[in-house]
């Protein structure tokens, strides 16, 4: 009897164990949120943590007749990425999360964690596609010679004879 009361026990914290790990530490997803950073506070009672929400273009209604926005509710567990989205507060963002199925005090209010700021490049066209545009006082050297062309045509139209009517 006291054999099989072991071997349930195991059992036991074996089956806790593996539940704790799927429930709080196994990533069920991960994406991208794209929005306007409404705010993220450091907040928390016993746990003080990063909290944030991201205002997501379009309109959803969680009941008939009332119209609310997409609205992102994040914690942030890496503390310098928190003060650069704080910094941030305002701006169109995108965000990288992970989504776990239960949430830790520890870790932050929700069971969406965001762990990067996605920066997307932008596009530059190359120098040689931008047009030249000369500085005050300096000419390119199409310049003069557009210039010699002028005062060469006034001076045949100058020597040309006058036609009389």
């Amino acid at each position: 009897m006291r054999k099989f009361l072991g071997i349930f026990v195991f059992l036991l914290l074996v089956a806790a164990g593996i539940f704790c790990y799927f429930r709080f530490f196994f990533v069920f997803g991960e994406g991208v949120k794209s929005g306007e950073l409404n705010y993220v506070v450091y907040k928390g009672v016993l746990f003080k943590t990063y909290e944030g929400k991201l205002i997501q273009s379009g309109i959803r209604s969680k009941t008939a007749g009332s119209v609310q926005s997409y609205e992102f509710e994040f914690s942030v567990d890496d503390e310098t990425l928190a003060r650069e989205l704080m910094l941030q507060s305002g701006k169109t963002l995108e965000l990288h999360y992970k989504e776990y199925f239960g949430a830790l005090p520890w870790r932050g209010f929700t069971k969406f964690i965001v762990d990067s700021i996605i920066v997307r490049p932008t596009v530059v066209p190359p120098v040689s596609a931008m047009p030249a545009v000369p500085e005050e006082g300096h000419f390119s050297e199409e310049a003069p010679a557009i210039e010699e062309k002028h005062s060469s045509e006034e001076t045949l139209s100058s020597r040309a004879p006058a036609i009389e009517a």
